[in-house]
């Protein structure tokens, strides 16, 4: 997918780079499969600010995407659409009884192809397979991480894993942070790589195309007075007057681990992230 830049007529259209779309077909989402989405803005049910810089933001629709492949029966894809919930496209699938769903799109799937899920589907990219039947080395998404459950790793765009190892019913499965982590064979695995893998590239350009998604200004501690910031006060422009920089409430803002160390999850997790 590669991206657009216009002729500098304004400041912000000088920088600014937006997608060319070439991988969408279809450019109106399916009504059935969409419902409504409320904003909080950042507000929980006692209508505090649980989340800061949330606000306004165009209206949208969310798409219900089949994140469990449960449906054996082939399906075609029929288009492939732009989510504004996501940063990955989606397809639109129908399958011979009629029936829709959406999944996401990945690398090279177009309309007309057909896709599977199932234990005796080809690893072809957009087919769902248990990781028991995925030879090792293969490129996968959505991994479940609860056999039934529906995908939950591995659903941004451009992003991939890759299955390094099977044994004693169990695979190592390398995600995109680099953390290798244990996953049960009876877990579904999409094979292939997610679309829209030039997502990462796009400059926005403006600030106008932040405050449509939804995401107001940030303002930095260090302007703050020191009653609303511990970076805050000073004469002029001020160090930060601790070691590490700090959040509002005075957690240490970089390199802190908020991990529960008693996490039980510990246990599936071979090598870190971050391990050297």
């Amino acid at each position: 997918m590669p991206t657009i830049k216009y002729k500098p007529t304004t400041p912000a259209r000088r920088q600014m780079t937006v997608p060319s779309f070439e991988e969408i077909t279809k450019f109106s989402p399916e009504k059935s499969l969409t419902v409504t989405k409320k904003k909080n803005s950042g507000r929980n049910s006692y209508g505090r600010i649980t989340v800061r810089h949330r606000g306004g933001g165009n209206k949208v629709k969310y798409r219900i995407i089949d994140f469990k492949r449960q449906s054996t029966s082939p399906a075609t894809v029929i288009g492939v659409e732009y989510d504004p919930n996501r940063s990955a496209y989606i397809a639109l699938l129908q399958n011979a009884e009629g029936e829709k769903s959406y999944i996401i799109a990945p690398v090279g799937l177009k309309d007309g192809d057909v896709v599977y899920s199932g234990a005796d589907a080809d690893i072809k990219p957009g087919n769902t397979l248990p990781i028991a039947n995925i030879p090792v080395g293969t490129f996968i998404h959505n991994v479940e991480l609860y056999p039934g459950k529906g995908a939950q790793l591995v659903r941004s765009a451009g992003v991939f894993a890759q299955l390094i190892a099977k044994e004693n019913g169990v695979a190592q499965v390398r995600l995109p942070s680099g953390e290798v982590r244990i996953i049960r064979l009876d877990c579904k695995a999409t094979v292939g790589q997610v679309g829209n893998i030039e997502h990462d590239t796009v400059k926005v350009g403006k600030a106008g195309k932040t405050r449509h998604k939804g995401i107001r200004p940030t303002v930095r501690g260090s302007v703050m007075n020191p009653c609303d910031h511990p970076h805050g006060g000073g004469e002029g422009k001020s160090p930060i007057g601790r070691p590490t920089p700090v959040t509002p409430w005075g957690k240490p803002a970089m390199g802190y681990k908020t991990r529960n160390k008693k996490a039980r999850t510990d246990k599936f997790i071979v090598k870190r992230r971050n391990a050297k």
